[in-house]
């Protein structure tokens, strides 16, 4: 059962980070490489607004939702012209920069030792018979449920979300109806950093954060995207949750350091077998 918890927390924690790409790459076909380093700015934010301002920690969340809206609405400014044309290799190239930019930002504001951001969940556990899940895992758990619960009605079941499968399908057929794809870009771009930050809010009480993370937390993203399907919300939580599971059983029965080597390499396996299975298709 601890094994099972702690897989199910750290899958949640992945399928937090993978929401943004999820609507990002299946609504508007855009990438962000710059998500990694958007977790960070997340979690230094959190620690700046709580340890250094006295906000009490969930009201930092819709300071850090803010956050996250400004700085898409700003990337979009910036990438306008590279969104237009959907040139993919060029907005991956300068989200990379961008990253890279934030990161070097960040060393510069927050400094370079290691911090702990203050939750009030810290320390807090729930009993499962003889299991214990912390309350900060539990958190994760339930925030990367709603996330997803939220995301596919709005895309499913709202008005803006058929606005959004329409430019997905055919900017040019959505423009006649009157739909500006650049808001739509916009829109998905500012979810898309704004949910990378929540999840360093959520995510980053956990443990010590350096100024420097943020590449794994890419290459997680990319693999839960991949394996779970490009644009499949529930895919992906799924994939993010089998992930985590794999990883925290690694862990248990092999060197814990070498449990996201045995996820990627496992990753490879499936990329090879489902190609071969289009092929044969």
């Amino acid at each position: 059962m601890d094994l099972l918890a702690d897989g199910v927390a750290l899958g949640a924690g992945y399928a937090l980070l993978a929401i943004g790409w999820t609507v990002l790459l299946g609504a508007a076909r855009l990438v962000n490489f710059a998500t990694g380093q958007l977790y960070m700015l997340g979690g230094f934010t959190t620690w700046w607004l709580v340890a250094q301002l006295g906000i009490p920690y969930y009201l930092a969340l819709p300071l850090i939702i803010l956050g996250g809206v400004i700085i898409g609405a700003l990337m979009q400014f910036v990438l306008a012209r590279l969104i237009a044309e959907r040139n993919l290799v060029s907005i991956m190239l300068a989200t990379l920069a961008i990253g890279f930019a934030f990161s070097g930002l960040a060393g510069i504001v927050f400094g370079d030792n290691p911090q702990i951001v203050p939750s009030p969940l810290a320390g807090g556990q729930i009993a499962f018979g003889d299991s214990r899940l912390p309350h900060q895992d539990a958190l994760i758990i339930v925030l990367a449920v709603v996330m997803y619960v939220a995301v596919w009605f709005v895309l499913k079941r709202t008005r803006a979300g058929a606005y959004v499968r329409a430019v997905s399908e055919d900017p040019p057929l959505a423009t006649l109806y009157g739909i500006n794809p650049m808001w739509i870009y916009a829109g998905v771009l500012g979810f898309s950093v704004a949910a990378a930050m929540v999840s360093g809010w959520a995510l980053t009480p956990r443990g010590p954060i350096l100024t420097s993370i943020g590449f794994q937390e890419v290459i997680i993203t990319f693999a839960v995207v991949v394996i779970g399907g490009i644009g499949r919300i529930w895919g992906n939580f799924i994939a993010a949750i089998g992930l985590g599971l794999f990883v925290a059983l690694i862990s248990q029965i092999w060197v814990a350091g070498y449990a996201m080597a045995a996820a990627f390499a496992v990753v490879i396996v499936f990329l090879v077998a489902r190609r071969q299975e289009v092929g044969v298709r």
